[in-house]
């Protein structure tokens, strides 16, 4: 997910660039494999890598550092490089390397589980006792489609089908499978509020999200309107947004401390505006969890008289080894997840799939995560020193990659039966859907380039796969760092690359 200062609107523009391509008559074409078919070949990769060097030589970008790398797929040629070699940070293309790691490990196949175990005696519709709720990470447990109260409905029935209609205990939420470090190294501090900084948790519900809705008041100077959805967040909202004039621009900025409940709201919305809403992250996930859960329960007839709590909070918590299972509820699998990761870049599942990825190994920590990813990449060929990974999705200004080492990964991938379909099939595709759904359309790189785009303050990449206009297949990597041109200009001279390639030949 793209930090609230890093987004952008993509157009397709390729900067006046005209792409002049030779045609020959076909009675003179030459044929494979000999000189003169030699020599187009040669000029026409000539000719493109003039062509990507006058658009990354544009002098509105001079000031900014580029980092490309284009290779053929079927003759494992280089066609392009610049600074391919060097560091540089590459946002949510981060989640290319997480992903890889993760179908390497994992496999596609692999599911989280979450478990609802009674500890206690069940007898006369009663639990004497605990509902311990165990989770390994599944991130894709919410409200989006009615998916919680699908499932809620579900757990429910099993618990009165197992003679549970009253807990006279807690609902305890277990999160053991993961350590307790929630928030990524090195993110920055104001990212914190909003829903793409959310904490990791070994349970976790709507994506550890909650929505703010912000409306305006009655009158210009009252305070304007702060609900908060699902109401279980435990967000202590603390607003001053106040009504503004009609026509003037709304502003809305956010803060919530680490460790802390309190989100302060301030700023302003104009008077007679529909209401606007904002995603927030919640502090603790478990509870937020359980405490759905608990809401849930109570509302389908299971009378729970204890609280929901974190079993971090408690020091009497039953084991699990004395408790019966009751509910056993599995993810779809990695190969669906990968699909929200990446077309619409969760930052959520990606620490989710690092902390796992780490688990799998036997340290279920963002170290331990890194570590099995690094072992994962040298096996690829990916030296130690082209990957300097400090998270799993890229928020972190402490990443850094070579496009070189991108490259090299979606090649793997993509020489790869097993990884390549379901990787594939993840990527936003250029024009049609995800994060590319409204960009190079019109163009040769229409539902044809399939990449991961990346975004946040001075950073822009996209990197991933196209197809040549005779068939060929590419993969690229393009990532743009300390510029201070508009990021749509930089956008619009990635996309124009992608598009050059597109249209390229050999014929």
């Amino acid at each position: 997910m793209i930090p609230k200062r890093g987004r952008v609107i993509g157009a397709v523009c390729l900067l006046g660039f005209t792409v002049s391509v030779a045609c020959h008559p076909k009675s003179n074409a030459a044929r494979p494999g000999d000189p003169s078919a030699r020599a187009a070949s040669t000029d026409s990769a000539a000719t493109l890598r003039r062509d990507i060097d006058s658009l990354v030589a544009d002098p509105t970008l001079t000031h900014g550092y580029w980092g490309v790398l284009v290779k053929s797929l079927k003759a494992d040629e280089t066609m392009y490089e610049l600074n391919a070699h060097k560091l540089l940070m590459p946002a949510s293309n981060m989640k290319i390397v997480t992903l890889a790691a993760a179908a390497a490990t994992l496999g596609w196949d692999y599911t989280y589980e979450t478990q609802i175990l009674a500890a206690g005696r069940i007898f006369g519709g009663r639990l004497d006792g605990d509902l311990l709720v165990v989770g390994s990470g599944d991130p894709s447990i919410g409200v989006a489609d009615g998916m919680s109260d699908r499932l809620f409905d579900e757990w429910a029935s099993r618990l009165k089908a197992a003679g549970i209609e009253t807990v006279t205990g807690r609902i305890i939420g277990d999160d053991d499978a993961f350590d307790d470090e929630g928030l990524g190294f090195g993110w920055s501090w104001d990212d914190l509020p909003d829903d793409y900084a959310a904490g990791v948790s070994a349970l976790q519900f709507n994506e550890n999200a909650a929505r703010v809705t912000i409306a305006p008041g009655p009158d210009v100077g009252d305070f304007a309107g702060v609900s908060v959805v699902p109401p279980n967040s435990a967000l202590a909202v603390d607003s001053s947004v106040t009504t503004s004039a009609t026509g003037t621009p709304a502003r809305i900025e956010a803060r919530r401390l680490p460790g802390g409940v309190r989100l302060t709201i301030c700023g302003s919305v104009p008077l007679g505006s529909e209401p606007g809403t904002r995603a927030v992250s919640v502090d603790n996930p478990t509870l937020y969890f359980v405490n759905a859960l608990r809401s849930a329960l109570v509302a389908r007839g299971i009378d729970v008289r204890g609280p929901a709590v974190d079993i971090d909070d408690i020091r009497d918590a039953p084991s699990r080894r004395s408790a019966a299972p009751v509910v056993m509820y599995r993810s779809p699998p990695l190969s669906t997840l990968a699909v929200r990761l990446m077309k619409v870049s969760q930052n959520l599942y990606a620490e989710t799939f690092l902390k796992t990825i780490g688990a799998a190994a036997g340290t279920p920590t963002f170290l331990g995560g890194r570590t099995a990813v690094q072992a994962a990449l040298h096996a690829w060929g990916v030296a130690a020193g082209d990957v300097i990974a400090r998270d799993g999705s890229g928020l972190s200004r402490y990443d850094f990659v070579t496009p070189s080492a991108l490259v090299t990964i979606l090649t793997h991938v993509a020489h790869d039966d097993k990884m390549r379909g379901p990787f594939e099939a993840a990527l936003p595709i250029a024009g049609r859907d995800g994060t590319l759904a409204n960009r190079m359309k019109g163009t040769a790189a229409e539902g044809n380039a399939r990449a991961k785009t990346g975004s946040m303050a001075n950073v822009r990449a996209l990197s991933g796969y196209v197809t040549a206009a005779d068939g060929e297949p590419l993969v690229f990597s393009i990532i743009a760092n300390n510029f201070e041109t508009p990021p749509e200009t930089i956008t619009k001279t990635a996309e124009a690359i992608v598009v050059r390639l597109a249209t390229f030949s050999r014929r």
